[in-house]
């Protein structure tokens, strides 16, 4: 399982629960992450030559990439590498956001992209998006930017910032507080997908607040679902012959 997703984590425990051997697999970029039920293997792999041979010598029954939407370095090394490794692979990745009445989205293609927009929509900005990257918005010294992460992002930074370490999931009624709070008059964020985070976006459409939305990387074509459950009768078939078997082999 490649995994750091609340659906991941979903996932191993109702493995785990059929019995079935689960190793999952963190990237470490968080200091202090949420682990999943089974085993936990934490750091990458060496590119897909190295995540091939990993899975050839631990004799892995089937791979579940549920890592995040924006995970693309690994989302690509996975299909890579078990095609190579002659394991089948799975994506479980939950649906995006889509802009409902009210809202007033602006799509960008990168983070790049999501800075170039900002100027036009407001000078406080609340930025979302993650402590990756945010040397795209360094620039722009006449914006104030509310930055929203897990652990303290590192340097450059826009000159104009405070940033606020946090985890979700987070309710509407306290985004749209903080949003008051801070007089926040845009906000940016990427198109994560999922209840968790969603919060934001409800505060923003309640305020009148326009949304820069960076859409998802373009990821190697595999097989897909959006539903944890999906995921576990995929896995069960591959794994144990259910729902024929009640008692799982183990997957290495």
């Amino acid at each position: 399982m490649l995994g750091g997703t609340a659906e991941a984590r979903a996932l191993a425990s109702a493995l785990t629960g059929h019995g079935v051997p689960v190793v999952s697999s963190l990237a470490g970029r968080v200091a202090e992450p949420r682990l999943p039920e089974g085993e936990v293997r934490i750091g990458g792999f060496g590119g897909p030559d190295g995540l091939a041979r990993w899975l050839a010598g631990e004799r892995v029954a089937a791979v579940v990439d549920a890592t995040h939407p924006f995970a693309e370095r690994i989302g690509a090394s996975a299909a890579t590498a078990a095609a190579r490794a002659g394991v089948p692979l799975l994506r479980l990745q939950r649906p995006g956001w889509r802009p409902g009445p009210g809202d007033d989205w602006h799509w960008a293609d990168s983070l790049g992209a999501a800075a170039r927009l900002l100027p036009a929509l407001g000078t406080r900005v609340f930025l979302t998006s993650g402590r990756q990257g945010l040397a795209a918005f360094a620039h722009l010294d006449r914006l104030w930017f509310l930055i929203r992460c897990v652990d303290p992002p590192e340097p450059p930074l826009p000159p104009q910032s405070e940033v606020l370490l946090s985890r979700g999931p987070y309710r509407a009624a306290d985004e749209a507080e903080l949003l008051r709070r801070h007089r926040i008059d845009v906000l940016v964020t990427k198109d994560s997908g999922g209840t968790m985070t969603r919060g934001k976006l409800d505060a923003a459409r309640q305020l009148g607040v326009p949304v820069v939305v960076v859409r998802r990387p373009v990821r190697p074509r595999v097989s897909e679902v959006t539903e944890v459950n999906d995921a576990l009768t995929w896995a069960l078939e591959r794994v144990t012959g259910w729902p024929g078997e009640k008692s799982a082999p183990a997957a290495r």
